[in-house]
Parts: C-alpha cells; structure tokens; sequence
C-alpha cells in the first residue's frame, strides 16, 4: 500500500474511531450537530493551508487553533476529552486536504492529528475551567505554541508510516482510558443525585458504568435508558462545571439542573408504569383460572 492510500485509509479510519469513541462516552447519537462544525472548520483549515502553500506544523498550529477557536464559539459546548476528540476530527479533515500531491503524507497527518487534538482539548479546558477572559487568551495562545511545539515531533520519527498509525491508534485509546478514569467522579455526582431522591440507587451504576449503560439497564425501552443515561450524565457534567464559575452564572446551570432532574424524574416514573403495566398483564386473571 503506498503512502497517499494509507493516509487516506487511516483518515477515514480514525474519524470512524473517534465518532465511536464519543458514542462511548456520551451516547449523543445526533452525529449530525456533534460532527458537521468540526469536520468543517478541519477541512477549511486544510484548504487555507494548501492555498497559502504551506504545511509547516508553525502553520497547522496556528490555524488549527483558530478552528478549534471556531468550534468552541459555534459548536455544542463540550468538556476538554470532547474537545479533544472533535479538535483531532478537525485535524484528519484538514490532512484530508494537504496529503493530496503531498511528498510526506503520512507525516502530514500524524501532524495534524496531534495538533488538532492538542488544540481541541486545550481551547475546550480554558472555556470549562476558566472564566477570566484574560487567562482565557493565554490559556488559547500557550495552546497553540504546544501544538507546534508536538507537531514537530513526526519530524523526529523516521518511520513516518508507523508515526501516523500510532496517532490514528493513541488519540481514541486516550479517549476511552478518560471515560473510565471519570466512571467514579460520575458515580458519586450520581449517588449524591440518589441520596437527594432524584434517581433511584439501582440506576447509578447503571447509569455511569461504561458498560452497564449501554444496555437497557432494566429499562422497558433501551432508547429511553440511554436518553436517561445521557441526561443524568449531563446533570453530573454541569455540576462539576457550576463549581469553576462565578454566582450568576452557576445559578444559571442550577436552574439547567433543576430542569434535568424533573425530566429524569419523569422519565423513570413512565418506565417504572409502562414495567408494572407489562407485569400485571402478564399474571393470569382469576376468571381465567376458574374457567380451567
């Protein structure tokens, strides 16, 4: 297999990856709102980058943060791990353009999946963590410089084939071994959640296991558990984020989780019906049993 069509396999290989990855995490099965900014703003970076006749890791930092710096403002908001995953989107769709007619092609995508990902996680932690528009700027510029500065790194790697697989491998692997280091903080703001009456105890694990909650987790409809899941996991999500702001805007995200625990509530009130209607009917009636 030459370099251009391993480069191009490994592109499409590694968006299907980190889709996967985020369905794992978060199981938001709506790929269309998640997906279209990030591949959108990579590919138009890649395209800038061609038309101005470089990709120099200087250049694929520095407009790949731009674009991750787009993704922040327009797409759905996301913890840093998200970020990180959509940014090395953005990266494989901006190699998509800049390996074609390209002497070096697995190199150039080793470079911007490493840059892309650096940069997703980085702008998406300075708006998770900090509030002060100030730090908020250094954070984005010391992300840049860190993109270069990693994006440099193929060059000192010969085997540039074996560089790029290992991206393509490395930046999902990250993405899953995050999912289950946050299984116990999800956990307690979950049990924290039970302990207040708002989610039954048998659904905390259910709920934030990586692999519990996949299932139906002794739901009636498998769809309305993950819908379930997702809510409670968003209810965790905004209580660690209230934490890191100022009053006003942590009355706000309380307002969103008063909001979150009515709808989770209701949720499991139907499942536990629609379960006690199922049982009821399946218990033969007396007037069945005297007639036998």
């Amino acid at each position: 297999m030459t370099d251009p069509v391993l480069a191009f396999v490994l592109i499409i290989s590694v968006v299907f990856a980190l889709i996967a990855v985020r369905f794992f995490k978060t199981l938001d099965s709506d790929l269309w709102e998640v997906w279209h900014t990030p591949l959108a703003a990579g590919l138009a970076s890649g395209i800038v980058l061609r038309l101005i006749g470089t990709a120099a890791p200087v250049a694929i930092g520095i407009v790949l943060t731009l674009a991750a710096l787009y993704v922040r403002l327009t797409g759905r908001e996301t913890e840093p791990i998200d970020g990180m995953l959509l940014g090395a989107a953005s990266g494989a769709a901006g190699a998509l353009a800049l390996v074609i007619h390209s002497e070096t092609e697995c190199r150039t995508l080793a470079e911007c999946l490493i840059a892309g990902a650096v940069t997703g996680y980085g702008t998406t932690f300075a708006s998770f963590h900090v509030t002060d528009k100030l730090r908020r700027a250094l954070i984005d510029a010391a992300t840049a410089a860190a993109a270069i500065v990693l994006a440099y790194v193929p060059h000192f790697i010969r085997d540039d084939r074996t560089t790029a697989i290992a991206v393509v491998v490395l930046i999902p692997l990250i993405g899953i071994i995050t999912v289950f280091q946050q299984y116990a903080d999800i956990r307690a703001e979950l049990s924290h959640e039970a302990s207040l009456g708002f989610i039954n105890d048998f659904d905390v694990r259910r709920t934030a296991h990586p692999f519990r909650r996949l299932g139906s987790g002794g739901w009636a409809d498998r769809r309305a558990h993950r819908e379930f899941v997702r809510l409670a996991n968003k209810i965790a999500l905004r209580k660690r984020q209230q934490r890191n702001r100022p009053d006003e805007i942590a009355r706000l995200y309380q307002v969103e989780i008063i909001k979150l625990r009515m709808q989770i509530q209701e949720m499991s009130k139907i499942d536990r019906d629609v379960v006690s209607a199922s049982a009821s009917s399946e218990v033969p009636s007396d007037t069945m049993a005297r007639s036998k």
